[in-house]
């Protein structure tokens, strides 16, 4: 038996050959006794959790079986591997080999954490806010992949100091070239984590007023009443004043009507009575005031205010046009005159 084991092979002898095999295929079977675990759990969620809670629940069986289970693998034969006594290239080369594979395998690892925490960030908020979170993923994903090959290039050996400076330097002029992108990539975020506005708001900003149709990194678009698309940047949007119609709770409304002089005093003390009348019959508005509130050129006026409980801008017009057609009427049928532009002209000794 001490002969057998005394033999070489490739100038080792066979009991280091025995131990290396002994540690890679302990090693994969720990690997599979993982694996299988993570498998059970796998099943057993799916038998007993409902649909909606079971992404959550299978993140860290899938890692167990993406991520542990060749970290485990990789690892016994790097450690197996430590057992022959490799010369300096040799050696060099094999570490090389699995630094490369944990190091890539860590990035993914990484980026898995960061593609969940997007899928449950979408679970649990509305498809519309989460929309404006797509393009952080891709830079998150970005930023995992650079810093995971700048630390791979470190230990493999590569001085990376001077890559770092180099992308310093580089990244300076690019911030002087393109201060405007970065403005709106500032902007960008400010938008999607201070949300002034989101997907299906209706904005007004100086003389531009559609609905928000798409954020992205640089601009927002909107889509005008007209039906074009209205494409802004978002350093613009940031650095102005933006009125967002869609966070309206309720809309106040101010209206004025005029009635002709000679109304009969009764009549103009019944009018304010008359119009809270049929404000208060609409079941969205709510009636603030009333009153008699001057005397114009050629008409008594009358300022109204009430609020109507709805932002959307069609039930205010459909409210407005009812009580517009119960003034009318109500005031045909008292006979009362709505005023409109007139004078009256005196002639010197001619008749009134």
């Amino acid at each position: 038996m001490d002969a057998i084991i005394d033999i070489t092979f490739l100038g080792w002898p066979l009991s280091t050959w025995f131990l290396a095999a002994g540690v890679a295929g302990g090693g994969i079977l720990v690997g599979l006794l993982v694996r299988w675990i993570g498998s059970a759990v796998l099943r057993r969620g799916d038998r007993e959790e409902r649909a909606e809670e079971r992404a959550g629940s299978r993140f860290a069986p899938r890692m167990v079986q993406s991520f542990v289970f060749p970290a485990i693998v990789i690892g016994s034969f790097y450690s197996a591997s430590t057992i022959f006594d490799l010369n300096g290239r040799v050696d060099a080369i094999v570490s090389g080999v699995f630094v490369i594979l944990f190091s890539l395998l860590s990035i993914r690892f990484l980026v898995s954490i960061v593609n969940e925490f997007f899928e449950r960030a979408s679970v649990t908020q509305s498809h519309d806010h989460f929309s404006r979170w797509r393009p952080l993923r891709s830079i998150a994903v970005s930023v995992v992949w650079v810093v995971g090959v700048l630390f791979l290039l470190s230990n493999l050996g590569f001085n990376i100091s001077t890559v770092v400076a180099g992308l310093g330097i580089g990244g300076i002029a690019v911030a002087l070239a393109a201060q405007a992108l970065l403005g709106d990539l500032f902007s960008y975020f400010v938008i999607v984590f201070d949300r002034p506005f989101e997907l299906g708001d209706f904005l007004i900003f100086g003389d531009i007023l559609g609905t928000v149709e798409k954020i992205g990194i640089k601009t927002t678009r909107l889509r005008s009443l007209g039906g074009e698309q209205i494409i802004i940047s978002n350093s613009d949007l940031t650095n102005s004043r933006v009125r967002n119609y869609k966070r309206m709770e309720r809309r106040r409304v101010v209206f004025k009507i005029g009635v002709v002089y000679g109304t009969a005093a009764d009549l103009v003390r019944e009018v304010p009575v008359i119009i809270r009348e049929i404000i208060e019959g609409e079941s969205l508005a709510v009636f603030d005031r009333a009153h008699f509130a001057g005397y114009g050129d050629w008409s008594l006026n009358f300022e109204v205010v009430y609020y109507v409980g709805s932002p959307d801008y069609n039930v205010y017009m459909d409210i407005q046009q009812r009580i517009n057609q119960g003034i009318y009427d109500a005031f045909a049928e008292r006979g009362i005159s709505f005023a409109f532009p007139t004078q009256t002209v005196y002639l010197p000794g001619g008749p009134r």
